[in-house]
């Protein structure tokens, strides 16, 4: 009798005729577009016989689909049989893809997840081999991360365990420096940093060092040179003439090149200069030339004394901020023209609403927000870090509905995970870990929203989007705010609470200066196996590169059960999808189904903006997300996405025009390729950015 069945990892599992039972239906409903109970039934027995025939109490998984494979041959169901032959294929090349890797599955992640966790999260040994699997790397984490909970006398192994269900079911992940640093001796978990630069050689240099032990352990930075005196201007100790702010980001530019954050992730910063410094037009301009500051994303601080400008078409001042006095006057429209003409050019600057920012800065009493981090989601003032996390939405959906019950247990838990990180943490300067644990600020938010408005049947760009964006963050906060409460009323306040808004709103307890931020999740979301951040859909369909020489066709599988669900799949569906990555103009398609799987570039800007904006009213720091724009594009249709955005209190915003950069994540390949959509192994969906 037929008890066990061995699996190709070698365990050994109880032999369910369920499974076999499953797998049949999956097959009938996706080849035969119908759920035939009689002859499953019928099939499934006949494979039981044929499998008690062989007369042992153990088999091997490939002796069963062996016989499940002769069973529909000889029972005429020939073209199913076809398809389970190449599925079984397809998922053999995908475990020798994997055991290439050197990575041992124990997750049943993606074979792109593999790589990237091979690349640049799992731990090595000294020749480089990887010496854990992905859930050990997630018991790692967790076993790090609920060390802090001993300091308030919890049990730390139930916390440990709570942490790495929450991780190991893709439901919730920290940033990538908590996975790839906790438990190790390097131990620096947070994401973002702002490190301030004053007007001085020492000042800045120390900026520079600072800078470059930041990205050795895994984190990115935020600079303001808003401080620094224009080109041009009098240096008093020398006698001499100021370089000017440029000429110093160019220097941060090249140390950032030549530092590799422990060989696995490449140096990111955000440089920001004020609409209001006399060098701006430079600023402006600077990235026209090629290779100038690659390791660098630009934006410009904009005041609303400058939009109003712009509104009144004004001229406006702009100041030396060593003497604080007005040097000369632009008019504003010709400065938003140029902005927005550069941004249409190369992507570059993007642009913050400074004042915004700093009307929800937590802690005014302490000074003036200034920077932002590499992506501009994460405002901090100096020597500020915090350390990210994204709940997985597409994880929380259960028949066509949102589990919000479980989302407020995912929250719940997040927050605590996100508090204790703190605790726990190893700052790579000593000023960083004074003022970041004075603030606790932490930022807590989502990825796979694309992903969950297609499992709702919910285009991206209509109004119910927008509402469901609105409540979905509304509701991560409310539950945020009331766990970050409850954690100081036994753990304590942040230390800067009073004076804080927290406390001039009434409130009695507050653990964590911040709590959410919506972050572009990069390689997390290839991770979990979601779209990144809050993106719409990149493509439906494009050729991924794996490895040298190596190609995998990636499709959308929301699309592909939909596809053989309403029985319009075909293979020459799919080989068009890849060629433009949209289904717009591909017919056989039913509108409604276009409409749901709308793709980036294929949504008006207009909705981009209001997406964002509607999951910005409900975050306490700010929202990272690239409003794609079509090649044929014009800088004026930048320009008024500017407006629209300000207009709807985003606090920032970064364009990008397809194919504005001669390198870019996605693009079309040689004609002998057929003129595929192809993107590199790390494309998540949505950077601008080769690497992310």
């Amino acid at each position: 009798m037929l008890k066990e069945v061995i699996k190709r990892d070698g365990r050994i599992v109880e032999f369910s005729p369920a499974r076999i039972e499953s797998a049949l239906k999956k097959a009938f409903v996706s080849i035969e577009k119908r759920d035939d109970a009689q002859a499953i039934k019928g099939l499934l027995q006949r494979i039981i016989f044929c499998l008690q025939q062989k007369e042992t109490s153990r088999i091997h998984v490939e002796e069963i689909q062996d016989v499940v494979e002769e069973v529909l041959m000889e029972s005429g169901f020939k073209k199913i049989a076809r398809a389970y032959i190449l599925y079984r294929e397809k998922r053999r090349e995908l475990r020798e893809g994997k055991e290439i890797l050197g990575v041992r599955d124990d997750l049943k992640l993606s074979f792109n997840a593999l790589r990237v966790l091979q690349k640049r999260y799992l731990r090595k040994d000294e020749k480089g081999k990887i010496v854990e699997t992905p859930s050990q790397m997630f018991e790692r984490v967790a076993r790090t991360i609920a060390e802090a909970e001993k300091e308030y006398g919890e049990d730390v192994g139930k916390r440990e365990k709570i942490f790495f269900e929450l991780m190991r079911n893709l439901e919730f992940l920290p940033n990538s420096p908590t996975l790839m640093n906790a438990g190790t001796p390097l131990g620096q978990l947070s994401a973002c940093f702002v490190i301030p630069i004053e007007d001085s050689m020492e000042g800045i240099f120390r900026a520079l060092h600072h800078m470059a032990l930041i990205h050795q352990s895994g984190g990115g930075t935020g600079f303001s040179f808003s401080a620094l005196r224009p080109r041009g201007d009098v240096v008093q100790s020398t006698g001499g003439i100021a370089s000017g702010p440029v000429s110093f980001m160019k220097i941060f530019d090249t140390a950032t090149q030549v530092i590799k954050q422990g060989g696995r992730r490449r140096g990111a910063n955000m440089g920001i200069l004020s609409v209001h410094h006399p060098d701006i037009l430079e600023f402006i301009t600077t990235k026209d030339t090629p290779g100038v500051l690659e390791n660098f994303n630009i934006s410009v601080a904009v005041t609303d004394q400058f939009m109003e400008a712009v509104k009144q078409d004004k001229d406006y001042p702009l100041v030396n901020p060593r003497t604080g006095k007005e040097v000369r006057r632009l008019k504003a429209r010709e400065v938003i023209n140029l902005i927005s003409y550069h941004a249409w050019k190369n992507g570059d600057p993007g642009v913050v609403w400074i004042d915004e920012i700093n009307r929800y800065n937590p802690t005014p009493h302490l000074g003036r927000i200034e920077a932002t981090n590499p992506c501009a989601e994460q405002p901090l003032l100096p020597y500020e870090s915090c350390n990210l996390g994204s709940i997985n939405l597409s994880r929380l959906c259960k028949e066509g509905k949102i589990d919000w019950e479980r989302m407020e247990q995912v929250v719940e838990i997040a927050v605590r995970f996100l508090d204790d990180v703190i605790e726990v943490n190893k700052f790579p300067i000593p000023e960083v870990g004074k003022m970041t644990r004075a603030n606790r600020k932490i930022g807590l938010g989502v990825m796979g929203f694309a992903d969950l408005l297609i499992k709702l049947n919910i285009p991206y760009n209509t109004e119910e989007a927008e509402k469901i964006a609105g409540e979905i963050m509304h509701f991560i906060h409310k539950i945020a705010v009331r766990t970050s409460a409850k954690l100081a009323e036994k753990r304590g306040n942040f230390p800067s609470f009073p004076g804080s808004i927290w406390n001039k709103k009434g409130f009695k307890y507050m653990r964590n200066a911040t709590l959410t931020t919506i972050a572009p999740t990069g390689t997390l979301s290839i991770i979990a196996g979601t779209t990144s951040g809050i993106e719409p859909l990149f493509a439906i369909a494009y050729t991924r590169e794996v490895m040298e020489g190596s190609k995998l066709l990636e499709v959308n599988q929301d699309f592909l059960h939909i596809a053989r669900e309403k029985g319009f799949y075909s293979r020459e569906i799919i080989e068009e999808a890849s060629r433009t990555g949209s289904l717009k103009n591909i017919k056989g398609i039913p509108e409604s189904v276009k409409k749901l799987f709308v793709t980036s570039f294929d949504i008006p800007p207009a909705w981009h903006i209001r997406i964002q904006a509607a999951f910005q009213k409900h975050t306490d720091n700010a929202v990272s997300k690239t409003i794609n724009f079509p090649q044929e594009a014009t800088p004026a249709e930048i320009r008024e996405s500017f407006y629209l955005a300000y207009k709807r209190k985003c606090r920032g915003l970064t364009v990008y025009r397809y194919g504005s950069k001669k390198t870019q994540v996605l693009y079309r390949g040689a004609p002998l390729e057929r003129d595929f959509l192809r993107v590199g192994p790390e494309f998540t969906g949505e950077c601008r950015v080769c690497e992310v």
